[in-house]
């Protein structure tokens, strides 16, 4: 399959791992997708008040990883823009992109990447998603020469055009993409029931752009590879049960081993293994079709894998083996 292939990258804390140790397993994964050649870039996600998830401070985790690595693309997936103004997130990006040119990726989504009391929390205005359009726009002007706020310029962050790409979820985030000509990401790794639909909206509507002559869409889905066939379907379950554990530590539950058993076949449970249906289970050979299968479904220009397996060791595996298909 020659369809591009990214990473997205939690910098996720598994059960009983420290905040350090979780960000040092993300470095040295993406040391090693560097390592293959294979991955075109590896994103972080925004994410708060999550005690499993350590890149909170999305910036800062993308700087790290930048200077680990000499090659491969680093960028977010995404930068949840109402928690932030334009002007500092132009700043931040633009000193990323001075200090590795032509490395870094800059996604941008809608939603606040949490919680409603977190959210207060981040003393954001609850109004502040319905401008994201517009701040996307002043974001964009930070990062050319053309400013759209008279006076105002991102210093760093002023020429240096850092790709922006739209994330999104729903058809809202295809529909701006399209119309700003940029690229789109649809999160079908956690949120797949709107992906055809946001993808023929992306493709129907697009408009060229100083960025994107064409569009390009991107796919996200969940990848668990080994190199046994059973070694992989337990793996998925292992999978499945972390994050029904993660989703409920976000609803505040703290679930032990036998209630995460007994919340599999619940609702709940079973709302969770849903956002995870768009999921590539098995060997070499059996991720290669359902990675070619999802592409062509999708027309995705390039697909972007999570690798949520517990253990460093099966994780570098699971790259290996994805590196080949």
């Amino acid at each position: 399959m020659t369809t591009p292939l990214s990473i997205l990258d939690l910098a996720t804390a598994l059960p009983g791992q420290s905040t350090r140790d979780a960000i040092l397993e993300s470095v040295r994964l993406a040391q090693k997708a560097e390592e293959t050649g294979r991955f075109e870039r590896i994103w972080f996600a925004e994410h708060h008040n999550m005690r499993t998830i350590a890149s909170a401070a999305t910036s800062v985790l993308i700087g790290h990883v930048l200077s680990a690595t000499t090659s491969i693309r680093v960028g977010a997936g995404g930068v949840m823009l109402p928690n932030h103004s334009p002007l500092v997130i132009a700043e931040q990006f633009g000193t990323l992109a001075e200090l590795h040119p032509g490395r870094v990726d800059l996604g941008l989504g809608r939603a606040p990447g949490t919680d409603q009391q977190t959210w207060a929390a981040l003393r954001r205005d609850p109004r502040a998603s319905d401008r994201f359009p517009q701040d996307v726009q002043e974001l964009q002007g930070y990062l050319s020469e053309h400013t759209l706020v008279p006076g105002i310029h991102a210093y760093p962050g002023w020429g240096t055009r850092v790709p922006l790409y739209i994330l999104g979820s729903s058809t809202f985030g295809a529909q701006l993409a399209a119309a700003l000509g940029l690229p789109y990401a649809f999160a079908s790794h956690f949120a797949p029931d709107a992906l055809h639909e946001a993808m023929r909206l992306y493709r129907e509507r697009f408009q060229p752009s100083e960025q994107l002559a064409q569009p390009h869409a991107i796919a996200a889905l969940n990848v668990i590879a080994a190199d046994d066939a059973a070694e992989a379907e337990e793996l998925h379950q292992q999978v499945l049960r972390l994050r029904v554990r993660a989703m409920a530590g976000r609803r505040g539950a703290d679930l032990t081993d036998e209630q995460v058993e007994e919340a599999m076949g619940t609702a709940f449970g079973l709302q969770v293994q849903h956002m995870m249906s768009r999921t590539a289970v098995g060997t070499r050979d059996e991720v290669a079709r359902y990675l070619e299968d999802f592409r062509a479904e999708t027309g995705a220009d390039e697909l972007m894998v999570t690798n949520a397996i517990p253990g460093l060791e099966r994780r570098e595996r699971a790259l290996e083996i994805l590196a080949t298909v």
